[in-house]
């Protein structure tokens, strides 16, 4: 039986540098950062007191405000998000079977910050477990995907997909896998996170995890320099809508590009560090590789993982190296978390439409904010630092990897008839 092929027919995104597609992408190619002083709450004993928000977000600009105080702000930036991609794909009640639509969607976390206010509330009252009757729902990651389907009335397969910051390139893989087995036509995917919150922060900075460099936040993210010292936490929500490729055709959608494979793999190593020789991040590549039917040398692109770590920026590089032998060093590879601050389990669906935006521009985006070569790193590849460059870009790859040792990766390619 032949394959069915894939293809992204809707986008949709709010991110630190841009609350739409059009946003992102031209502040992603210019090189902007979205670092700032936090303002979701008081960081001031924090110490890290700056991460990347999405900028001047209200929710009842898309919602009334009864509906936005049932939800988590995950769940919020998710449906706008989605919003967007379902409007930019053309999707209406009588265009498609929406016994057919699914939702697939991540986060890696979900309402944390629900939960630590209600928690907080109860232990600073007088005992009385006076709960918000929405606590449970504006908590539990999967509400996003649940409240996508209600909202556009999709029927089809809905469920959430967690595996740290590896999720929402997982979502994508499923729904892929999902569209390529018949069981739906399209599929609404991606991921949403928010938990730039007290215990967000302060649990990522308990770990030692995050950068410190409270006096110059918007060159603090850093990956691949040699004076990293850990990444930024970022929120946002990024929705692709995946649809098979001859019922896209047969309602005249716009295509935006192929979704030709995916990988997934386990480090089976340590809680939160990467394999010191990347052995998860090279598997995964493979896999990703062997599912698209493609050689290495066909790849243009890398969106790495690259979080502006110590050690997994070191580990993904040597990955790199060993997957793609002499191709690495013709490949161009960026992190733009050094733009967008990690986003955790939306960080690998902002990504994929990085590489989707290259795909269709022919334009990198750089790794920001380098200043000093790192002598661990390979000299010869080229991580396209501080500008972006122009170069045809046929094949785009992107990594994701979460604590627990989850890697994901995805392959987007120029849609060829």
């Amino acid at each position: 039986m032949q394959a069915r092929r894939i293809v992204v027919t809707g986008i949709g995104a709010l991110t630190p540098i841009g609350n739409n597609v059009e946003t992102y992408w031209n502040n992603l190619i210019n090189g902007v950062s979205g670092a700032d002083m936090i303002t979701q709450f008081d960081a001031s004993k924090f110490k890290t007191r700056f991460a990347c928000e999405i900028k001047g977000f209200d929710p009842t600009e898309f919602m009334d405000r009864k509906e936005a105080r049932k939800l988590d702000r995950f769940a919020q930036i998710a449906l706008v998000a989605s919003d967007q991609a379902v409007l930019d794909a053309g999707i209406t009640k009588d265009n498609v079977d929406h016994d057919r639509v699914g939702v697939i969607f991540a986060s890696g976390i979900g309402g944390l910050t629900t939960f630590t206010e209600e928690v907080t509330n109860f232990v600073h009252g007088d005992g009385t477990p006076r709960f918000n009757p929405f606590f449970i729902p504006k908590m539990i990651l999967d509400i996003a995907a649940g409240q996508i389907s209600m909202k556009h009335g999709f029927r089809g397969p809905n469920y959430a997909v967690v595996s740290a910051c590896a999720s929402s390139t997982n979502a994508i893989i499923s729904a892929m896998d999902n569209l390529k087995l018949g069981k739906a036509d399209i599929i609404i995917t991606g991921g949403s996170e928010s938990v730039i919150g007290v215990a967000g922060m302060g649990g990522f900075n308990a770990m030692k995890a995050m950068s410190e460099r409270n006096d110059d936040p918007k060159t603090a993210s850093r990956p691949y320099d040699k004076d990293r010292d850990g990444f930024i936490m970022g929120e946002a929500s990024g929705v692709l809508v995946l649809e098979e490729l001859e019922h896209a055709i047969r309602r005249g959608a716009k295509i935006y590009c192929e979704v030709v494979g995916g990988g997934a793999t386990a480090d089976a190593y340590h809680l939160t560090a990467p394999h010191p020789e990347g052995l998860g991040a090279r598997n995964v590549m493979n896999a990703a590789l062997r599912d698209a039917g493609m050689q290495a040398n066909e790849i243009d692109y890398i969106n790495t993982h690259g979080t502006s770590t110590p050690l997994g920026d070191i580990a993904e590089a040597k990955a790199i190296t060993e997957v793609f032998g002499e191709h690495a060093y013709h490949l161009n590879i960026s992190s733009t978390k050094s733009m967008t601050g990690h986003c955790l389990g939306a960080a690998g669906v902002i990504e994929a439409i990085a590489c989707i935006q290259t795909v269709i521009h022919d334009i990198i985006p750089p790794t920001i904010n380098h200043f000093t070569d790192d002598p661990d790193l390979d000299p010869r590849l080229n991580f396209t630092f501080n500008k972006a460059e122009k170069r045809v870009v046929n094949a785009a790859l992107s990594n994701t990897f979460g604590f627990g040792g989850h890697n994901a990766c995805v392959i987007v390619k120029k849609y060829k008839a």
